[in-house]
């Protein structure tokens, strides 16, 4: 594969992602909304969750939306979709809010399953402005339109370069 073409890979440092988790949650804390659960949405999101549930002092479930294997994401968004409308407050995590589509995915099954939407909110480490859905928490906002830089964070650092860059340009619309 000729890497003449492809996208810059931006290694986020350890140290960033620390201090982004940080900022999202102390926007949460200063918010004055506090969630019952943290929800990880897999793959991107699990470690940013794990991070946040410690920092919040808030248990955390995960969604495992990009397998799109059955059983681990519609059915159990079901499931948390029936605990919102018993009340319970839901904070959903991503590592970048960039087109939007994985998070209007899940409102969209949320919304199917009976969910309370005032019971749930939305947080990422990147945001981009250009997104078609917004987030309620972030700790930067990046402009597609000007940075097409492909985000590595440290979780996904010990994949191998090439493959990396094979996963970026399965979405060259990211980068036009």
């Amino acid at each position: 594969m000729s890497t003449a073409a492809s996208p810059e890979l931006y290694h986020i440092p350890h140290d960033t992602f620390v201090a982004d988790t940080q900022a999202v949650a102390q926007a949460v804390r200063e918010g004055g909304w506090m969630p019952d659960f943290v929800i990880g949405i897999g793959r991107g999101g699990l470690v940013p969750a794990v991070y946040l549930s410690h920092a919040l002092n808030v248990h955390m479930l995960s969604i495992d939306h990009s397998s799109k294997v059955p059983g681990f994401a519609d059915e159990l968004l079901g499931k948390v979709a029936a605990k919102s409308a018993d009340g319970v407050r839901l904070l959903f995590v991503d590592d970048i809010n960039d087109s939007g589509g994985t998070i209007a995915d899940i409102r969209r099954l949320l919304v199917e399953n009976g969910c309370d939407t005032g019971k749930v909110r939305f947080a990422v480490l990147l945001d981009n402005i250009r997104s078609k859905v917004q987030v309620d928490y972030r700790a930067e906002r990046i402009d597609r339109t000007d940075d097409k830089r492909w985000f590595v964070f440290p979780w996904e650092a010990v994949g191998m370069d090439e493959t990396i860059v094979e996963e970026s340009l399965s979405v060259p619309e990211r980068f036009a």
